[in-house]
């Protein structure tokens, strides 16, 4: 791990130190308690077919900003009309431009179970996007070890939340399923060099064993694409800022959906 995981690693690291002081883990414990269940994120993919993860962000790494400016809930919104299946918020302000705060606004705009996305290092940040209304969290492999990653995993299923388990190697996968993952993801963006393959998702799908549901995210170039990987085994598809620097959204939505075989727009 180098370049950028390891730079977010350390801002991670100091986040949850200022997050802590503010709030302990004994008091976001007590807070979640009485809250109501989450929303069903895993069977919300697995339910049917052409099931697409639409994400939120204000930019990213790779991308200043994006097309689309319009407030979270408003894209909840549009996402939710044009099919989507779930949505995708990344909780990482400094680096994506959204944050936790954004996870009710969206919540309230859509009845779409929500993937908090962020690189997650320690249970206190499970429990806080917990709190703050989250339906399942993002848990990288690579950023983990074995036993971090299997007591997180652990966690977020003792507080009613999914687990999406980011996946960039064989190794990663061995130490999801080892760790309880049911649910997985195959990022085909490397985050250090931040080139896309669709080669991660076609080596990592035939691996993938019954019962375990797979994600596809990232590099997709349209339905053709998707059909070609749910034959693989893909269960679902997250797609993030394609559609964020899409004129029309709700229809490369569709597309990618095969809700609408006449537009092909390239996506990644």
């Amino acid at each position: 791990m180098n370049g950028f995981l390891e730079r977010v690693r350390a801002q991670k690291e100091a986040e949850v130190t200022v997050g802590q002081a503010g709030r302990s883990l004994a008091d976001l414990r007590a807070g979640v308690a009485d809250m109501a269940p989450c929303r069903d994120f895993r069977g919300a993919l697995t339910a049917g077919s052409d099931r697409i993860i639409a994400e939120v962000k204000r930019r990213s790494p790779s991308v200043p900003q994006f097309l689309r400016r319009e407030p979270p809930a408003e894209l909840a919104a549009l996402y939710h009309e044009a099919g989507a299946a779930a949505l995708s918020l990344v909780t990482d302000r400094a680096n994506f431009g959204t944050g936790p705060a954004d996870i009710a606004p969206m919540r309230a705009a859509a009845p779409l179970p929500l993937i908090a996305k962020d690189f997650i290092i320690d249970p206190w940040q499970v429990l806080a996007l917990r709190a703050a209304g989250a339906d399942a969290v993002l848990l990288i492999a690579r950023l983990l070890e074995p036993n971090q990653l299997a007591d997180l995993h652990g966690l977020a299923h003792e507080l009613g939340l999914a687990a999406l388990v980011e996946c960039h190697t064989a190794g990663d996968l061995r130490a999801a399923l080892a760790g309880g993952a049911d649910l997985v993801g195959f990022n085909n963006r490397n985050l250090d060099t931040f080139e896309v393959s669709l080669d991660v998702s076609r080596a990592l799908l035939p691996q993938v064993p019954v019962g375990c549901a797979a994600v596809v995210e990232s590099g997709l170039a349209g339905r053709a694409e998707v059909a070609a990987l749910q034959g693989l085994g893909a269960t679902a598809f997250l797609v993030g800022g394609s559609l964020l620097q899409s004129d029309d959204p709700a229809a490369m939505l569709r597309a990618l959906r095969g809700a609408d075989d006449s537009r092909r727009e390239e996506v990644s």
